[in-house]
């Protein structure tokens, strides 16, 4: 005789990923196909026999593999549009993809800026829009976006990122008040300082990376793993009654 099953568990669902080429998306999706579902990895460079493809596979899941530019609007919409239309219905819906640009304010321009806010801000809510209609229309589904502590404060040299990530937020407070009563989750990770190719550029400034440091309570950059269990956690029922949450893997950053 079987005993209930987990509130974590997630067989049968079909979760859809983006960036999970590498970083945090890599590792959460390995980390929902380790807990049962079936994964769509999606990112401008992935391939179905790549790394993330082989550890999801490795967990006995399928792995689709989906390339698109998620700096083309129109790409976007197309891949919405695929998404939805082609195969069975997707269940969780990671947000994950994201890009960062540097530069002074004053030196910060206009390609960079529709850059990032197209990649991380619009694509996002695009494919929220899309996948989470056909979610409201079941009743069922999860949408997690990835924020950042910069959807609090400002940052140097990011206005651009600094200003998508608030984004983020809003989005996450607005569709979760429109949906929570559809049967519909929208959630938000923030990670802290994580060791990804977005903050190579941190790591690799002594300076930077030691005030950094010094700030982080838990003393460590932190790795993709540390946000994979908690995405599988908003990802599951476990979560069922958690809307509009900004839940911060950080090492205590913001408690400071």
């Amino acid at each position: 005789m079987t005993g209930p099953r987990s509130p974590f568990d997630l067989t049968g669902r079909r979760a859809v990923v983006t960036g999970a080429s590498r970083g945090i998306g890599r590792a959460v999706a390995v980390a929902l196909a380790r807990s049962g579902a079936d994964v769509v990895g999606v990112s401008g460079t992935i391939t179905d026999d790549g790394g993330t493809a082989a550890a999801v596979r490795a967990e006995g899941r399928s792995f689709t593999a989906v390339r698109a530019d998620l700096s083309d609007r129109r790409a976007v919409a197309e891949l919405a549009a695929a998404l939805t239309d082609d195969g069975p219905p997707i269940d969780i819906l990671v947000n994950n993809a994201g890009i960062i640009r540097r530069a002074p304010a004053a030196a910060h321009s206009d390609e960079d800026w529709d850059l990032v806010l197209q990649v991380d801000l619009t694509a996002p809510f695009l494919l929220a829009r899309r996948i989470g209609a056909a979610m409201v229309h079941r009743g069922s589904g999860k949408i997690i976006f990835t924020a950042s502590l910069l959807s609090y404060q400002g940052g140097i040299l990011v206005p651009g990122y600094a200003a998508a990530k608030h984004g983020v937020l809003g989005v996450v407070k607005a569709l979760s008040n429109e949906w929570a009563g559809c049967g519909v989750n929208v959630n938000a990770l923030v990670p802290g300082y994580i060791a990804t190719d977005n903050t190579a550029a941190l790591r690799e400034d002594p300076q930077r990376s030691r005030a950094i440091l010094d700030r982080i309570p838990a003393g460590r950059w932190g790795e993709p793993s540390d946000l994979a269990w908690s995405a599988v956690f908003l990802a599951s029922p476990a979560a069922n009654y958690v809307h509009g949450t900004a839940l911060a893997v950080d090492g205590g950053w913001l408690g400071r």
